[in-house]
């Protein structure tokens, strides 16, 4: 009985020596590489949709609409005294409204590239760090003031009629 026993607990230590070993020798050489930048390591955080009214001639022309998904490392926005969604929009009112010579209404004449790269690179300088690695678009839409005008008279049809359908049906 002893010796079932001894034996037991020899397998025991074996054991947890040999998986002690193969933890300490991993830690050593470090498990697999750094991954790449689009790979992993990184969070991607999506902002809300950020509306900018488009003032032309002291008149407002329309509402640009974007959605934006930037990535970022987790250590780096965890330093961040002011949240990152906050500086990403300021930095897109900012770069439309130093840039007037956008024309969203001319869709060949807009550069998402140069949007994405001013709108990283502006909030990099101004962290004084790379935070922002890359910005992607989710979602941007351009809506002019006519068409938010027949959007809301549309709406206002809708709703005077279904209030007349319910207000017939009451009587």
């Amino acid at each position: 009985m002893i010796k079932v026993i001894a034996i037991a607990v020899w397998i025991c230590a074996a054991t947890l020596g040999a998986v002690f070993y193969s933890f300490q020798a991993a830690g050593e050489r470090g498990v697999g590489e750094t991954p790449k930048p689009m790979l992993g390591g990184l969070d991607y955080v999506k902002t809300d949709i950020i509306s900018v009214p488009l003032i032309r001639d002291s008149q407002i022309g329309g509402y640009f609409l974007t959605k934006l998904v930037y990535t970022v490392e987790p250590e780096q926005i965890k330093k961040l005294s002011i949240p990152a969604e906050a500086l990403i929009t300021d930095q897109v009112y900012s770069y439309l409204y130093s840039n007037p010579q956008i024309d969203f209404t001319k869709k060949a004449t807009i550069d998402l590239d140069a949007f994405r790269v001013a709108i990283r690179d502006t909030v990099n300088a101004r962290v004084g760090a790379p935070l922002v690695h890359e910005v992607l678009i989710d979602q941007v839409n351009f809506l002019s003031k006519d068409e938010i005008r027949d959007n809301w008279l549309r709406r206002k049809k809708s709703e005077t009629a279904s209030e007349m359908t319910k207000a017939f049906k009451e009587h």
